[in-house]
């Protein structure tokens, strides 16, 4: 039994401080996530937050099968959807976050290559953005990616390669073009 599977039998049987643990081992991954997909550092942690509410507020409606991860993505990837849909989020440019950014600090290259990957990210067709941000930017199997998108596992792959495709030819032109 792994360290998810006892704490998810914790919090079903009532043990609040698991939940808080639970949240501890996932918040960072999933507050990456919603950087990809916030204009700012708050509206992200606003996002994620929320993520961790519904969670808990819907955990009765879960059944464990080992996936909690996949299905916290899929919750922080509503809650972003909801959030661009009300116009809560919007796109900043890679020049306008790459002005905030004068200084170097401790995981400032991490920071900065992150922020070049979205901006390129943002130029293929969206059915594929979010698939290359679960699988370079998140780290996920394309199982889980295929679970957490409702697309089968083919589509997946099949859209991967061609956003591959995509970046490799965007690359070999310069990435020149808006």
């Amino acid at each position: 039994m792994t360290r998810e599977d006892k704490l998810i039998q914790q919090i079903e049987e009532g043990d609040s401080r698991a939940v808080d643990e639970l949240v501890g081992i996932y918040y960072p991954e999933i507050l990456r996530y919603c950087l990809w997909h916030a204009p700012d550092r708050s509206v992200a942690e606003d996002a994620a937050q929320e993520t961790f509410l519904k969670a808990i507020r819907y955990f009765d409606r879960y059944v464990h099968r080992g996936k909690f991860k996949a299905f916290l993505y899929q919750i922080a990837s509503n809650t972003c959807v909801d959030m661009q849909r009300k116009k809560y989020l919007t796109d900043v440019s890679y020049e306008t976050l790459n002005a905030e950014f004068a200084y170097s600090e401790k995981g400032f290259d991490e920071i900065h290559s992150d922020l070049v990957l979205k901006q390129l990210i943002r130029r293929l067709p969206e059915e594929t953005q979010e698939i290359v941000i679960l699988r370079f930017g998140q780290d996920l199997t394309m199982r889980e990616i295929a679970w957490i998108t409702g697309l089968p596992l083919r589509t997946v792959q099949s859209r991967l390669r061609s956003a591959l495709k995509n970046l490799k030819k965007e690359f070999e032109e310069g990435g020149n073009h808006e």
